[in-house]
């Protein structure tokens, strides 16, 4: 064949290969639907098909791996949607459409009403995580919005019955597929989240296909999920499903048998918890009256310290004290008048008028025995203050217990005995009594403190 530019003679590869470059630059992605024929998949596991309406057809392959990953099975007669790329088989001169993807025609209608949707509510800010709240810790109420007769509804039901048993649950009952389902969901999911009465609403479905799970798909429902003023859980389908319903909640699982374990704790774990925030609360305790006895014993030991002989001698010295600031204070007075009368009688012999001098002898007269009743008063109360801090001290005092009838035994260099075995057999004691002391000597030790006897 001659080429009809360059006059050049053509081989059949040649041209075919032409034609293949020419096929594959102006058609790089295209879409075609069509009914299913010749469906073949040998041993390699590439899918080979034709594509066909009522007037034509088109050789298709999809090779491995891609064709493993199809979601349906193909099959004589299915209405599909293909996408790929328009080439050319070289060897047989045959073009075909080598196929990147391949879904259901009906669905794939669903797929891109569905993505549409899904970039528009995105672009809004609708599925931002920074407006999605945290679910409870501990959920009280659950309304689980799901079809009453599902397998959904029993799966949650028998995984929160296991884990958690005192959540208290309200199934709502709707319809979870056919044209009305998702009026109803959205308006039974507005209803509850206006009450108020529960912590967490479940929006709940089983699996199923893309047009199975388009309720969960409504424009309104998303935007219903998104405005209710308590967080939702979503779980729609199986892991692989995906649904606007999930990208709007605030939590989305897998299934609905994994929102019930993600909403309540496991009863088991929770009591393993509470023994040991038990066991934590006994070792806190323990520790404080560790720490309370030590304290105590700190002060013991200070009041112990603090002995009534020691006590005494600070009253005392403290009266001392007051004595000798009394008396001082008394003495520069009298020095003060004794001045003031030497003064004036120096003043009476210079100027000697006989009646200032008589009535200066009287004022003196009554001056003079003052000073010394304020200095016996003063003396009285201090001494009665005294008498009562010694009655005080008397009644802790050592002495006073000698005084009952009881003596303090001393070893020989001044040590006190407290107990049987602070002596030995044949040590020298003293006995301090009331009137004296004794002399002792230990001859033996026994249980009570009476087997000492003099020596």
């Amino acid at each position: 064949m001659t080429d009809a530019i360059t006059g050049e003679i053509l081989s059949p590869s040649q041209l075919n290969t032409l034609a293949r470059g020419l096929l594959e630059d102006a058609f790089p992605l295209v879409f075609v639907e069509g009914e299913l024929g010749n469906v073949s998949r040998p041993a390699s596991g590439h899918l080979y098909f034709t594509l066909k309406d009522a007037r034509a057809q088109v050789r298709c392959a999809m090779f491995k791996p891609k064709s493993q990953w199809l979601g349906f099975q193909p099959r004589e007669g299915l209405q599909v949607l293909a996408r790929g790329r328009l080439t050319l088989y070289e060897a047989r001169g045959d073009y075909q459409l080598i196929l990147d993807s391949l879904e259901e025609s009906g669905e794939g209608a669903l797929r891109r009403a569905f993505d549409q949707l899904k970039a528009r509510l995105q672009a809004e800010g609708l599925f931002d995580a920074a407006r999605k709240r945290p679910l409870p810790a501990f959920v009280r109420r659950l309304a689980v919005i799901t079809s009453p007769s599902g397998a959904a509804v029993r799966d949650v039901l028998s995984v929160l019955a296991r884990r958690f048993p005192l959540l208290q649950v309200d199934i709502l009952p709707v319809p979870v597929q056919g044209a009305a389902a998702a009026a109803q969901i959205t308006a039974t999911l507005r209803r509850v989240a206006a009450a108020g009465r529960h912590d967490v609403i479940l929006l709940a479905r089983g699996g199923g296909s893309l047009e199975d799970l388009w309720a969960f798909n409504d424009e309104g429902l998303a935007r219903a999920i998104a405005d209710a003023p308590v967080p939702v859980v979503s779980a729609i389908g199986h892991e692989t499903d995906f649904s606007l319903s999930d990208f709007a909640a605030d939590l989305r699982a897998p299934t609905p048998s994994a929102a019930a374990e993600l909403l309540v704790p496991d009863r088991v774990d929770l009591g393993q918890r509470l023994i040991g925030l038990q066991r934590r609360l006994s070792g806190l305790q323990d520790h404080r009256l560790r720490q309370w006895a030590q304290r105590a014993d700190r002060a013991a030991l200070r009041l112990n310290a603090l002995r009534p002989q020691a006590r005494l001698q600070a009253c005392v010295q403290r009266r001392d004290e007051a004595l000798r600031r009394l008396r001082s204070a008394w003495t520069q007075r009298l020095l003060g008048h004794v001045a003031t009368l030497r003064h004036a009688r120096a003043v009476l012999q210079a100027t000697r008028p006989q009646r200032r001098l008589q009535a200066l002898r009287d004022r003196l007269a009554g001056f003079a025995p003052r000073p010394q009743a304020a200095i016996v008063r003063r003396l009285q109360r201090d001494a009665l203050h005294l008498r009562g801090l010694a009655r005080s001290l008397e009644v802790v005092s050592p002495l006073a217990t000698i005084a009952r009838g009881y003596s303090i035994l001393q070893r020989e260099n001044g040590g006190i005995v407290r107990r049987v075995g602070d002596v030995a057999v044949g040590e020298p004691l003293s006995a301090r009594l009331v009137d004296g002391r004794l002399q002792l000597r230990v001859d033996g030790i026994a249980a009570a403190p009476d087997t000492a006897s003099r020596d």
